[in-house]
């Protein structure tokens, strides 16, 4: 496959991950979702807000590994490896319990 094919791959697995994300969450609009290619692999970096973690997440970890498990079905086609990272936001909250000093 060349490396064209590859990105294009790269696109369609992120459209695919920001569907089902939006889908999940009660908030789709602050479902953001980056590809990072990295050597050997291509990280999907998926970002929603800070009340809609767990809901991605799901009991368990079962919505996220089947996220994942979507990703792995992709990579054997297009024989590239995908990583899922789901980045937690950060809230005012935890900012003010630093200390401040």
């Amino acid at each position: 496959m060349t490396e064209a094919g590859g990105s294009g791959q790269a696109v369609d697995v992120q459209r695919l991950i920001e569907y089902v994300a939006k889908s999940l969450v009660d908030d789709p609009e602050k479902v953001s979702v980056t590809v990072v290619e990295e050597p050997g692999e291509t990280v999907i970096e998926l970002e929603v807000g800070p009340r809609d973690v767990g809901k991605v997440i799901g009991k368990q970890g079962r919505t996220v590994r089947a996220m994942r498990s979507l990703l792995s079905a992709a990579g054997v086609r297009s024989r590239k490896r995908f990583e899922l990272d789901i980045i937690e936001p950060e809230t005012a909250e935890e900012e003010n319990r630093e200390p401040s000093q």
